[in-house]
């Protein structure tokens, strides 16, 4: 249990084991080995004895991370329907947005609350990291067409990954809030009802069957939101200030430069850059600084989004611009959720300012970098590439605020006041390089160490120009003046200091055929780095004693006792601490860049490792000290670039520390005991060279391996190990040829390995063990399988070697090829000094006896397992789908299995085409096996192909790795007295129960059931929690007594996953082994998979165990009751039903499924009855098959698509292993019903009675019974039977001791679909069940009916009698008065082309309408789904009908009726007709709160009330009465609609206002003059009088100057 704990708890932190070691008592344990990053810490030391821990890698991606893993991820939208959509008389669609890609719903007519049930889904082959910062956007958008794009209504957004993070990766019948961006202070523009999953490989997507809608009406309560975000979120601003960025790479090269200055005159930088931002869909970007190295913008950028944000990152990114393409040069990404505490003492996102370091591909100018991915931030950087000094701030934004912007740039006043720049030391000594490629071992080779842009030389990069204590003034005086500024002791030891980022080249020796190493033993090479940089160090400290908490907590999780039930919950409360830990160590504001080592040969970058900088940074506070400060670390260098993941380059054991230079006079605290610096190299004290130099003698003892790779085509390998440790290295034999499971037994001894360091140190810290893995080949190099890393148990020469430490035992390490685990090693590991004494003190090698392997030493008796005989039995039952190996089918195959060098072979198929069984079934052989289970071996199976001429051909292999589950656990007598005395008093407690049940049904059976009204779908929607066919009050009652008689329990069971996952596959009588052949794939290699390389599979029962006197069979062993093998003829039975949420095949994102079944030669495909596009097909189909097993025994329903032309496409397949069920002791044949009837919907299908499958069971288990009492007897139909009470033991079958198990009962099982191409990725689900009937007994009854249900027809009259207090929209010309011409318009949720007028009140003033007016609405309904059904073609250019189904609403409208404009809309009221407000009684008595608060308002359902009439409120109040008919009471009593015959309405009394104007004149007449148009009049009037002046005037004006002239 404490093994398995600790290898649980590392995968739940998504940490790998390596290894289990039993350590030294009282002595903490720092050990952290890093496999992903290859790099080891030399603290770990040896912990209590029989403790067992396990030493960890830390989970960081290994395999180059310049080379991306592209996968395929699939997005699922289903948008249900909207609510509550803001606008008036609407055409609503909408858009759902994935980056570029887009989808659109139909468009919904008239309508604020439209319905569509529509499936997308979106297929992206792309890095997770980058699917994830995808932004899904979900929009809702008024009247598009061809010509208009439309007009956005509000939207929805949260990225990819906020999705993947969710349970089960999704949300399921969410409502998604729409807000409008451009208008925050409009507030709610909505709601979206829809289902949003995200799956990739693997994955399994859990959908809950659909509940009644009722349940989801609480929009508020089932908000789309992560859990911990509040319903209600506030907008704001985010302000991104950026300043300016330095360390920018040279863009341009020597010939560059030189062309440009010929051009030019003068040789400026080749950079243009500008900052680019992207956040939540919105993307912004600084102005170019043209020709400038290091940049300064000054600007800001402003995006607006709602707080919280649903996406997480914000993305920067430093780009050069150009006029073809513009480059990345280096990005960043800022999480959120590092920025801000949501607790009680919160705050919001703040950041800086800060510097923030941009990582990516070296630094080296190109034209055309390869690698240019990595500057885009996709994976991990392998230089440093750029800085970036940038602030966040954000604020809640007030919604009346006018002004809103967002991705501006803002133009800044200021510099920022940043924290003072220190001047840090970085030392590095490299100890020891070994395991160097022999590739580059014949060039002298150098390592450099870089710090930002300090220490980068063959790159040929300088230093800023500006560095000082306030980022501004001259360098170089600056850097003197910080120089000057420190302590009076620094400078006495600093003296004329420069940096030294390389070591010298030196050449390579050679340790073995495939690596080198350097000569680092008198001199150990050293690097100083003097760098300048922002002094955070309290950041960085304060994640140092985070992360050691963790590491803390993580050791004692492990420590811990717990017991087996606890186990989970220890777990998860332990990851759940460490998750936080880890989140609140990741320092956002990480102003040291980290600390890069690179192995450079003959000019040129080979490998490379990366260290974080606060890992090495020192302090004096321990517990603020990275963890990799001042000690040994070994580290593997990896090579830069490529998809070989698990190639390393070389081993170098690094001593690295990094402070101020004030601190200096500590960097030397962590060496080993006897190093002294000397002119930056570090010299070997010669005073004591036997506290210095100490020789060991390491003995490595390989045991065995389990479960390597497969490396050679035929799925096998020759695996050998190869062992490094110091500077030497030696290899195993090739135990075993073509295997995966090899056993080596074989003892390596390192002689003489001198290792520098005191002795107390290395006891407790010694150097690790490389132990790789390689399959030998005849012609060629070996291949590489694997790696892992060990660390031996050491003894000092004055120590005694004896329990508790000595000897080691065997531990299994796991081995690692790049990211995937490559199998398992047993081995063990002790490292021995060697005293004065010489050798003669070490403990004697003391092998076996009966071995003799010549120069070969095997593992000594101490640490060897104890071996005991076992005796493996082998139940051989046959072959199944073997494909073809050379071209050539296989015909005569035969089964070896092999396990500790002992083996059986089966016998030989003669026909495998003619019968893939076995006539000889049981055989065995005794082997000797380890006492500890845990270290029991494999079992190999092999299966070979016997041809013409002797020639014998691999078809295939599989390794068992756990042998545990075949042991043999032998039953007693007690067992089987228990066991017979037991079903005894069970029967006595069954039939008291039965009785029961039967006496409640008595009391009920006066009511004369009427069972005829029931189906097989009532069983089924009833046990989905669906069901809802309750039209009247017959119907009720006799659902009332039906589940009083039948309890719930009858009702079939649906499993949400296939029927093997809740019954162990059906193995517990054959297990299926699949057969691999080929070479296995690596992580990075998506095209070989395992599934590719599966050639068939292996039908096996194995037990085991210790000889003993047994009392069984001698031909038989321990297998009893082992049924024939002969082929039997079966008749299959398969029951479809439905299939959900397939994958679109059609352009139109639609599909046309059938159903295709294939069983052996026999194939139906039932292409005739294609449903047309549809995602969610509902099929009620079942088939017949005749097979015959074992040849077809492989059941594959498909889904294809229907196509008019060219083929058929596969949607999806599943496959079901009849062969298993039919055998299996769960009764998978026939599933048992809850209840025995011989007539009706729930007839029992089995050709056996319940009373003969019990007798059958009792035989089979050799059990006493059954026995039937007279007080258990059940009366059915004034007969006696004993069908109920054995019905009742079948269904408690598994209560039985020794022989009880749960037996099938009857359901429907929900099964994947799956593509070839799209392998782990469900296309889609389909619910379904088999029924299996062997022909050699009586044959089955007819197939059930489970036919989908006819819609039922129905007819909805509505009459519109009155409208009061309706919106008046229009003035009256004469008299003034507000009025409107009313008139209603009503239709049914998806038919909107059936939409019915009433006729128009005209003038009405007081809001008030009188129609008598009826609308009639027939439709077909399904009663159990609630939903009408409606089949239409979708265009005119379809090729046939589309059925849909949509829940049944009735839409109302009132309008205003103009005769030269569009008519306007007033208001509507839309009505579930299963759940509605009961209308008021009068139009006083209504009010709008009967539809703002329904949980408070009594609801009815038309269905049930059938007739129902009163008032509703609609932007006014509307009278009607609404009557539901059946289409046979339609026929019988016709309506007409409007007030036409038959059954005709009486013509309203409307109040006539249409001339009033006429009948009082002179009120018409003032209110024209004296208020309408009272300055018109008085302006017409002033203008005649200005008139009459002018003509009188004119008139006159002659005369009178004539008399004038005339002197008259």
């Amino acid at each position: 249990i404490p093994k398995m704990l600790c290898m649980a708890i590392s995968t739940c932190y998504n940490l790998s084991p390596t290894f289990i070691k039993k350590k030294k008592k009282k002595e903490k344990s720092q050990s952290e080995f890093q496999n992903k990053t290859e790099c080891l810490s030399r603290t770990a030391v040896v912990k209590p004895w029989k403790a067992f821990t396990v030493t960890i890698f830390r989970h960081i991606n290994f395999g180059p991370v310049t080379f991306l893993i592209i996968s395929l991820i699939q997005v699922s939208v289903t948008v249900v329907e909207a609510r509550q959509l803001v606008g008036l008389n609407m055409d609503p669609m909408v858009c759902v947005e994935i980056g570029e890609d887009k989808k659109y719903t139909s468009m919904k007519e008239s309508t604020n609350c439209p319905y569509y049930n529509e499936y997308f889904v979106f297929d992206f082959h792309v890095p997770p990291d980058v699917m994830f910062d995808k932004i899904l956007k979900v929009s809702v958008i008024h009247s598009k067409n061809l010509l208009r794009s439309g007009t956005l209504v509000g939207s929805f957004k949260l990225d990819v990954g906020t999705i993947y993070s969710q349970p089960e990766h999704q949300f399921y019948h969410k409502w998604a809030l729409l807000s409008d961006p451009d208008d925050i202070s409009a507030g709610c523009k909505g709601y979206v009802k829809c289902d949003i999953a995200v799956v990739a490989k693997g994955d399994t997507i859990k959908t809950p069957h659909k509940a009644n809608e009722t349940d989801e009406d609480d929009i508020e309560g089932n908000l789309l939101l992560p859990e911990g975000v509040p319903a209600e979120r506030q907008w704001a601003r985010y302000y991104l200030k950026i300043y300016r960025a330095e360390g920018l790479p040279r863009m341009n090269t020597s010939i560059m430069a030189n062309v440009k200055k010929a051009f030019i005159g003068e040789n400026k930088d080749l950079v243009d850059p500008y900052v680019q931002v992207q956040f939540a869909g919105q993307k912004g970007k600084t102005s170019v600084q043209k020709s400038c190295y290091e940049p300064i913008w000054n600007e800001q950028l402003v995006f607006t989004e709602m707080f919280p944000p649903l996406c997480k990152r914000m993305k920067i990114q430093i780009r050069d611009s150009d006029k073809v393409n513009d480059v990345a040069i280096g990005t960043h990404f800022l999480d959120l959720r590092t920025l801000s505490n949501d607790g009680d003492k919160g705050f919001l996102p703040t950041l800086g300012p800060a510097w923030v370091n941009m990582y990516g591909s070296t630094r080296t100018y190109t034209l055309m970098d390869e690698y240019q991915e990595l500057n885009e931030g996709l994976g991990e950087g392998v230089s440093f590439r750029a800085r970036l000094l940038i602030s966040l701030g954000m604020e809640i934004l007030d919604p009346s605020s006018p002004e809103i912007t967002s991705s501006t740039e803002v133009q800044l006043e200021g510099v920022p006041n940043i924290s003072e720049v220190e001047e840090f030391f970085l030392f590095g000594s490299f100890l020891e390089a070994t395991m160097i490629d022999r590739k580059i071992g014949d060039k002298p080779i150098n390592f450099e160490l870089t710090i930002g842009y300090y220490g980068n030389e063959i790159d040929g990069v300088g230093r800023p120009k500006t560095k000082g204590k306030k980022g501004g003034g001259d360098g170089e005086e600056e850097e003197t003046e910080l120089i000057h500024n420190s302590s009076e002791e620094e400078m006495d030891d600093d003296g004329d200091l420069t940096s030294v980022a390389t070591t010298p080249p030196m050449k390579p020796v050679i340790t073995d055929r495939n690596y080198f190493h350097l000569p680092y033993f008198e001199r150990k090479p050293c690097i100083y780095i003097k760098s300048w940089w922002q002094d955070q160090r309290r950041r960085l400290y304060n994640a140092n004693i985070i992360d050691n908490i963790a590491d803390k907590l993580q050791a004692k999780a492990m420590r811990s006792q717990v017991k087996k039930s606890t186990v989970r919950d220890k777990i998860k409360l332990a990851q759940n601490f460490l998750t936080k830990l880890r989140f609140l160590a990741d320092e956002p504001q990480h102003s040291v860049p980290d600390v890069f080592i690179w192995m450079i040969s003959n000019g040129k970058r080979i490998a490379y490792a990366r260290v974080p900088s606060k890992d090495l940074l020192y302090s004096t506070i321990e517990e603020e000290k990275g963890k990799d400060c001042g000690k040994v670390k070994t580290i593997f260098l990896r090579v830069s670039f490529g998809p070989a993941g698990w190639t390393v380059q070389s081993k170098i054991e690094i001593y690295l520390w990094l402070g101020l230079s004030k601190q200096r006079k500590d960097y030397l605290c962590g060496l080993p005991n006897g190093f002294e610096e000397n002119n930056y190299m570090v010299d070997i004290e010669s005073l004591n060279p036997s506290t210095v130099k100490q020789i060991f003698q390491l003995r490595v003892h390989m045991y065995q391996a389990r479960s390597l790779f497969a490396a050679d085509s035929t799925g096998l390998s020759d695996p050998f190990a190869r062992v490094f440790f110091s500077t030497q290295s030696q290899v195993t034999e090739v135990s075993t040829q073509n295997t995966l499971c090899p056993t080596w037994d074989q003892l390596l001894v390192f002689e003489n390995v001198e290792l520098f360091g005191e002795a107390t140190e290395l006891r407790d810290d010694p150097p690790i063990i490389v132990i790789e893995i390689y399959d030998q080949d005849t012609v060629g190099k070996a291949d590489f399988m694997g790696r892992t890393f060990a660390k031996p148990v050491v003894k000092m020469a004055d120590e005694h070697y004896g329990p508790p430490r000595f000897p080691p035992q065997l531990e299994y390490y796991q081995i690692y090829r790049g990211n995937c685990s490559a199998g398992e090693m047993l081995a063990a590991f002790e490292l021995l000094q060697i005293g004065p004494n010489g050798k003669a003190d070490l403990p004697p090698i003391d092998g076996p006896t009966d071995m003799d392997r010549g120069p070969i030493l095997p593992v000594p008796l101490g640490i060897r397992p104890v071996l005991s005989k076992y005796r493996i039995e082998v139940l051989f039952w046959g072959l199944r789908d073997l494909k073809r190996v050379n071209l050539a089918q296989v015909d005569r195959p035969r089964v070896d299995i092999e396990c500790a060098g002992k083996g059986v072979q089966s016998a030989l198929i003669p026909n495998y085409k003619k019968n893939p069984n076995f006539s000889t079934l049981v055989k065995w052989f005794e082997v000797d096996l380890p006492e500890n289970e845990l270290l029991h071996p494999p079992l190999n199976i092999r299966v070979v192909d016997c041809r013409a001429f002797g020639r014998y051909t691999l078809v295939g292999s599989n390794a068992v790795t756990s042998l545990r589950k075949f042991i043999y656990r032998a039953t007693d007598k007690q067992a089987n007295n228990y066991s017979t005395t037991g079903i005894k008093k069970k029967s006595k407690t069954w039939r008291h129960c039965t009785s029961q049940k039967r006496k409640k049904g008595d009391e009920i059976e006066e009511e004369e059931l009427d069972e005829s009204m029931l189906d097989w779908w009532s069983k089924y929607f009833a046990s989905i929690e669906t069901l809802t066919e309750v039209s009247n009050r017959e119907i009720i009652l006799t659902w009332i007594s039906f589940f009083l008689m039948n309890p719930v329990e009858m009702l079939p069971s649906v499993y949400p996953k296939e029927l093997e996952s809740d019954f162990d596959n059906f193995e517990d009588w054959l297990h299926s082994f699949n057969l691999f052949r080929g070479k296995g794939g690596d992580d990075d290699d998506q095209n070989v998979m395992d599934e590719d390389r599966i050639v068939g599979k292996f039908k096996v029962r194995t037990r085991y165990d210790m000889p003993r006197d047994m009392s069984f069979d001698s031909n038989m062993g321990m297998f009893q009751n082992i049924p024939h093998n002969d082929p039997i003829n079966v008749l299959v039975r398969i029951y479809v039903i439905r299939a959900t949420d397939l994958h679109p095949a059609d352009i139109n994102g639609k599909a046309d499924p059938y159903i295709a079944i294939r069983l052996g030669k026999s194939e139906i495909k039932d292409k005739e009855n294609y449903i047309s596009k549809q995602l969610n097909p509902l099929f009620g189909k079942s088939f017949d098959v005749e097979a015959t097993f074992p040849m077809d025994s492989t059941l594959t329903v498909s889904i294809y698509d229907w196509d008019l032309v060219g083929t058929d496409d596969l949607i999806g397949e599943t496959k079901l292993d009849l062969e298993n069920r039919f055998y299996s002791k769960h009764r998978a044949t026939c599933g048992i019903t809850s209840n025995y009837a011989i007539h009706g919907y729930n007839v029992w299908r089995d050709p056996l009675k319940p009373t003969q499958i019990l007798a059958k069971l009792c035989k089979d288990g050799k059990l006493d019974g059954p026995h039937y009492g007279p007080g258990g007897r059940v009366k059915v139909e004034n007969r006696q039977t004993e069908e109920h009470l054995a019905l009742t033991v079948l269904k408690h079958w598994e209560e039985i001791p020794k022989v009880g198990c749960k037996l099938v009962p009857e359901h429907v099982e929900t099964r994947p679909l799956l593509h070839p191409d799209k392998p782990g990725i469900e296309q889609g689900r389909i619910e379904m069940w088999v029924d299996m009937f062997p022909k050699d007994m009586t044959a089955p009854g007819p197939a059930l009916d489970i036919s989908p249900r006819k819609p039922k027809k129905f007819e909805l009259r509505v009459i519109v009698w009155n409208t009061d207090e309706v919106v008046l929209e229009d003035d009256d010309i004469f008299t003034g008065e507000k009025s409107s011409d009313i008139f209603v318009r009503g239709w049914l949720k998806g038919q909107q082309e059936d939409k019915q007028d009433t006729d128009v009140h005209y003038h009405s003033i007081t809001g008030e309408g009188n129609f008598n007016w009826r609308f009639v609405y027939p439709f077909d309904y399904l009663m159990a789904e609630e939903k009408i059904v409606i089949s239409k073609k979708e265009s005119m250019f379809a090729w046939d009908e589309t059925e849909y189904k949509i829940p049944a609403r009735l839409n109302l409208q009132v309008w205003d009726a103009d005769h030269f404009s569009a008519d306007d809309f007033l208001g509507a009221i839309e009505l579930d007709l299963n759940r509605f407000p009961r209308g008021a009684k009068t139009a006083k008595q209504c009010s709008i709160e009967m539809v703002t608060n329904e949980g408070e308002m009594p609801m009815v359902s038309i269905f049930k009330q059938k007739r129902i009439k009163g008032w509703w409120p609609f932007v006014g109040k509307v009278e009607a009465e609404l009557h539901l008919l059946t289409g046979e009471e339609a026929e019988r009593s016709p309506a007409g609609e409007g007030r036409n015959e038959p059954d005709p309405l009486e013509k309203p009394n409307r109040p006539d206002t249409s001339l009033l104007w006429f009948l009082t004149p002179f009120k018409a007449i003032k209110h024209l003059i004296c208020t309408q148009y009272k300055w018109l009049a008085i302006k017409i009037v002033t203008a005649l009088l200005l008139l009459a002046l002018l003509a009188i005037f004119l008139y006159s004006m002659p005369g009178y100057m004539v008399k004038k002239m005339l002197g008259a």
